[in-house]
């Protein structure tokens, strides 16, 4: 049997943060092993204990998420944020996005879909609950179709020259929140070949997982 994911949570409300070790506790692949109020306790907190993925919160006291997960990310590489946010923050999506998060939820998610967040993101891939990556998506159009992409983001337009009409196609059909069970119904193609798609777009496009690639499509116009 292979150990449980190794999870923290980080939010300066005790209460959410109780919920969501409640819902995660109940898994037998999962488990909460350390816990934070803020971005330095975090930071703290990930010197000392062994942690597989962190559920960061956007706004807290002393150091807020983005810059807690930046800082995270540069000391334990290996490490998997899952950025959660509520529509009054929507604006911290795209810098989430740029400090590297692996994925973002609504705080209002379901706990089923707080579940399979995890299990996506501990697995190496960046999709989650698509309904939320939707609604999210539509709040966030401007800000992530602003000309200033992140630090070290690919130029979008310089970045469309490179692809197949094909890969453009996939590349607007992942901004626009798709899954992979929905790219396969919408292209008529197996899961394989879908995989094959994104790897190659992730590939030619030098992002590092399929959330920048949202960003890309909303930068490059492909998305409105």
């Amino acid at each position: 049997m292979t150990d449980p994911v190794r999870l923290m949570l980080v939010d300066d409300q005790e209460l959410v943060r109780a919920g969501f070790a409640m819902v995660l506790d109940s898994c037998d692949d999962l488990t909460v092993v350390a816990q934070a109020g803020d971005g330095e306790q975090a930071l703290a907190e990930l010197d000392r204990t062994d942690v597989d993925v962190v559920l960061m919160d956007v706004r807290m006291p002393r150091l807020d998420g983005i810059e807690a997960t930046r800082r995270a990310l540069a000391a334990h590489p290996g490490l998997k944020v899952l950025v959660l946010t509520t529509f009054d923050l929507d604006e911290s999506v795209t810098a989430a996005i740029g400090a590297g998060a692996s994925g973002f939820l609504l705080k209002d998610v379901r706990p089923q879909g707080l579940i399979d967040a995890v299990r996506t993101v501990h697995s190496g891939d960046s999709v989650v609950d698509p309904v939320s990556t939707r609604r999210l998506l539509r709040a966030t159009a401007p800000l992530l179709s602003t000309p200033e992409p992140a630090a070290g983001a690919p130029d979008a337009q310089a970045t469309l020259a490179e692809l197949t009409p094909r890969e453009r196609e996939v590349l607007t059909l992942v901004g626009g929140g798709r899954s992979n069970a929905e790219l396969m119904a919408e292209l008529v193609v197996s899961e394989a070949t879908v995989k094959t798609h994104v790897g190659h777009l992730l590939a030619k496009t030098q992002c590092r997982d399929r959330v920048q690639l949202v960003a890309l499509a909303f930068r490059a116009g492909l998305v409105t």
